[in-house]
């Protein structure tokens, strides 16, 4: 079983910045490949020890946030172990360990956060990413973003399909209209003519 140190190594150096949103088929086998059982353990609560500190933390949050987006695309698996990453990315902000790690790995605290459902959660991700991630003014732009479909529809209509909700008219206009990337770019537009 990986450890979090082979985490991070892969992660942040094998996949690295130029990867992490990239998807696609051939970067999810290899995730599953390498990390469905680490991921299952955490899924089960045997990882919990890893979120003690800066980098176990980091490497926690990664399989927890990161890695079941890529190894469950499409499925309700893909967001099953969202409340742990939140739990531990909190816990981990308030002890300040984030701001340990460098940026731009330092987003990967404010992720889980951003990918919740709740509305508070998002107010956070917006704050964070705008207070201590100040190198990437893109990280904050996409956190306003996720904050807005929240506010807007109380949930992501994206993930509808995934989870068995029914998607209400409205989430289906916003998804057919451009979805996620229309607000993104309506912020870009609002920012650049501020």
């Amino acid at each position: 079983m990986s450890d979090p140190i082979e985490v991070l190594d892969y992660w942040l150096g094998a996949v690295g910045p130029e990867g992490w949103y990239a998807g696609g088929d051939d970067l999810d086998g290899e995730i599953t490949a390498l990390f469905a059982p680490i991921w299952q353990a955490a899924h089960e609560g045997a990882l919990e020890h890893w979120a003690e500190g800066s980098v176990g933390t980091l490497a926690y949050l990664i399989v927890c946030d990161q890695f079941p987006r890529n190894m469950h695309r499409g499925s309700a698996l893909a967001f099953a172990t969202d409340a742990r990453a939140q739990a531990a990315a909190k816990r981990a902000i308030a002890a300040g360990w984030d701001l340990e790690a460098p940026e731009p790995e330092r987003q990967f605290f404010y992720m889980p956060l951003e990918h919740s459902e709740d509305l508070a959660d998002q107010d956070l991700a917006v704050k964070y990413m705008n207070e201590r991630l100040s190198s990437h003014p893109d990280m904050a732009l996409h956190a306003a973003a996720h904050r807005e479909v929240i506010a807007r529809f109380g949930r992501f209509p994206f993930r509808n399909a995934a989870l068995g909700r029914e998607t209400t008219a409205a989430e289906a206009e916003f998804l057919a209209s451009g979805g996620y990337m229309t607000i993104v770019n309506a912020l870009k537009s609002n920012a650049a003519s501020a």
